[in-house]
């Protein structure tokens, strides 16, 4: 079955088109890249789907359900049920760790018990259960960067959408949460939608690169998995 399905979709921005005749289908579990140079299209293909515009022309569906279709949002992005850590994070800097993992879980309506569960179980799984009361600006970039996974992680979402969200670390740090992705896909199996223009995370990240430019898909490339990761380092 089909998790994600973009069938023949276009967007333009004041006349200018930034996505056109997309069509792509994903696999429950797979970790697709799209990559691409600044200004391809790439990220507005992840706007698309999280639902916050809408396409001009053809449909995206999620499951087996139609979520938009020829500039109608059929179903806002708080009801597709997906996770997106973005580039600059967007954490809540007046709220503890707890307090940014905490506030989907209430909109959701889960109980204070499940939430205390779901929280420590992800916590413990990206290692910052001894954070739980700090502030994002207590953190350096590596923690606030998995406090964002975190985050969008605990609400189990049905795919993990991510805007190059490790474009502005440095190079060791980035090889780091590279890693620490690939982890956290082993332990609990999410289908990831990962953008970026760096090759080096393509190739380590994906199992599909879907090369973008200009607007369109050129190719798209099948790859082998990465040998298990069993740790950050």
């Amino acid at each position: 079955m089909k998790l994600i399905e973009f069938q023949s979709v276009s967007k333009s921005y004041n006349g200018r088109l930034a996505v056109e005749d997309f069509s792509l289908s994903v696999e429950p579990g797979e970790r697709i890249v799209i990559l691409g140079p600044s200004g391809c299209g790439k990220t507005t293909v992840l706007r698309l789907l999280a639902g916050f515009i809408t396409p001009d022309t053809g449909s995206i569906s999620i499951g087996n359900e139609l979520v938009a279709r020829d500039g109608q949002n059929l179903r806002q992005p708080e009801e597709r049920d997906l996770g997106m850590v973005f580039q600059d994070l967007a954490l809540w800097p007046h709220l503890s760790v707890k307090g940014n993992l905490e506030f989907g879980l209430r909109a959701r309506k889960l109980s204070a018990s499940d939430r205390k569960q779901r929280i420590h179980e992800i916590l413990r799984l990206v290692e910052m259960t001894e954070y739980l009361k700090a502030r994002p600006t207590e953190l350096s970039g590596g923690q606030q960067q998995r406090v964002a996974l975190a985050r969008a992680l605990v609400l189990q979402p049905k795919a993990l959408l991510m805007d190059e969200p490790l474009s502005n670390l440095d190079e060791e740090l980035n090889r780091r949460l590279r890693k620490e992705i690939l982890r956290l896909h082993q332990a609990l199996g999410f289908t990831l939608l990962f953008v970026t223009h760096d090759r080096e995370e393509s190739a380590e990240l994906g199992t599909r690169v879907v090369f973008m430019r200009s607007g369109r898909i050129e190719r798209i490339e099948s790859q082998p998995s990465p040998t298990a990761v069993v740790g950050p380092n």
